[in-house]
């Protein structure tokens, strides 16, 4: 009943072009200088009774809502399959560029970005042309050694979480999944897994896919088939254990790999009759009154916000005269979301940065008896943190927004979101 396909085509930037994902002032940028390792699009498709849904990879930062539309419609006209059953994902890495506005943390480039959407478009088809039959297999394992929670000394893990956790309290999810889907030869099966810990081993002027190019080279020596990743819930996770605090590459891409080929090795057999597939925008509240106020503070006083949350006073500056353009009577920000149903299991996709605990609280109140969350997909929103990154005023709740141009979502988002998601996820498994 199931086709599943692939197309894998290379994205390397040229040289000369900024790195995302750390903070670079105006004379100081991330230039590329070499390449590490050859960065990725990727694209799964998979087709039942007529039926297709596709995924796509991209080894980039980030990119903006419209990138991901045009993406989708362009791929909906290679293939024919709909725009809307097309899902868009970044795996975050901090060694290659962006394809959305990010403020001091890496500079977009136009041409760059528009090849990177004829290679996505590119990697569809190439998906297309491969359909063959599969069986497809679910596996999961807990990484051990992979990654922590960047946010607190001290956190509880998906081993603990239940029904009475509370966002209270920082999490950590140490589980990967694997889907395997099955072929016969002379067509190789394909792998696609899911975990949380953001790509951020490398902070020099290489760029490539960071520690899951790591597991991808791993696997592909050891087991013979090349992996593709999906980004999970990482808004507060890290690689590796603290030590480093960015995480040693070589370790962290050596206890993913284990836990992966543990996974596939010990994956269970699914049956799919059908690729179901629902979208919904999720309305994130807005912080407006915050946002007032921090323009008000500037206005009265710019020499005053040039360091702390203000990042500096060129920063703070540019950010005033985007976050003046805003709406101040747009209550809210409405982000693309989607939930996918392949047989018992169901993938939700979001456009966030989700802290652990809201990734956890989905999968433990999904209807499915097995769910993969998967951030960074179809938008780029930043952070979504738990109530006490506002208290305590942390950089991924007031900082990132003026990173992003965004303003700063209210302190229950994540709760909202989460809500959201379950409530698609049981919508789809009723429908």
């Amino acid at each position: 009943m199931l086709e599943a396909g692939e197309g894998l085509v290379d994205i390397t930037p040229p040289l000369g072009i900024e790195l995302a994902g750390f903070h670079k002032p105006a004379g100081h940028e991330r230039k590329i200088t070499g390449i590490r390792r050859v960065p990725s699009a990727r694209a799964l498709i998979l087709r039942t009774k007529g039926t297709s849904a596709v995924i796509i990879s991209l080894d980039v930062c980030g990119f903006s809502r419209e990138f991901a539309q045009r993406v989708q419609k362009r791929a909906s006209r290679t293939t024919g399959v709909p725009a809307a059953r097309i899902r868009v994902c970044a795996t975050h890495t901090h060694s290659m560029p962006t394809l959305r506005f990010f403020r001091q943390w890496g500079a977009v480039s136009q041409p760059y970005t528009d090849w990177v959407e004829d290679r996505a478009v590119r990697a569809v088809g190439l998906a297309a042309q491969d359909l063959a039959p599969a069986d497809f297999y679910l596996g999961k394992d807990r990484v051990v050694g992979g990654n922590f929670n960047r946010t607190s000394k001290t956190w509880k893990t998906d081993a603990e979480f239940n029904s009475d956790s509370a966002d209270s309290e920082r999490w950590l999810d140490t589980t990967l999944y694997a889907l395997h889907f099955l072929r016969e030869k002379p067509k190789r099966s394909l792998i696609w897994y899911q975990f949380s810990a953001h790509p951020v081993c490398y902070s020099d002027q290489q760029a490539g896919p960071d520690w899951p190019g790591l597991v991808t080279d791993k696997f592909r020596e050891r087991d013979g088939l090349e992996p593709s990743f999906l980004q999970g819930h990482a808004g507060d996770v890290n690689p590796g254990t603290g030590d480093p605090s960015l995480g040693d590459p070589d370790k962290v891409s050596e206890a993913v790999y284990a836990a992966l080929h543990h996974a596939v090795n010990h994956s269970s057999f699914v049956k799919v009759d059908e690729v179901r597939l629902a979208n919904r925008m999720a309305e994130l509240p807005l912080n407006i009154e915050l946002l007032k106020d921090q323009l008000e503070r500037y206005r009265k006083d710019p020499a005053q916000c040039a360091t702390g949350e203000w990042v500096d006073a060129a920063f703070a500056k540019d950010w005033f005269v985007g976050a003046s353009k805003w709406n101040l009577k747009k209550a809210s920000y409405s982000a693309p979301t989607s939930a996918m149903r392949l047989g018992e299991v169901g993938l939700f996709f979001h456009p966030a940065e989700l802290y652990s605990y809201y990734g956890l609280k989905i999968r433990l109140e999904s209807p499915f008896g097995a769910t993969v969350v998967i951030g960074y997909c179809d938008d780029f929103v930043g952070y979504v943190t738990d109530p006490a990154a506002y208290e305590k005023n942390e950089y991924a709740a007031i900082v990132v927004p003026k990173i992003l141009d965004l303003p700063p979502f209210k302190a229950e988002t994540g709760r909202n979101l989460s809500a959201a998601a379950v409530a698609l996820l049981k919508k789809l498994n009723h429908e």
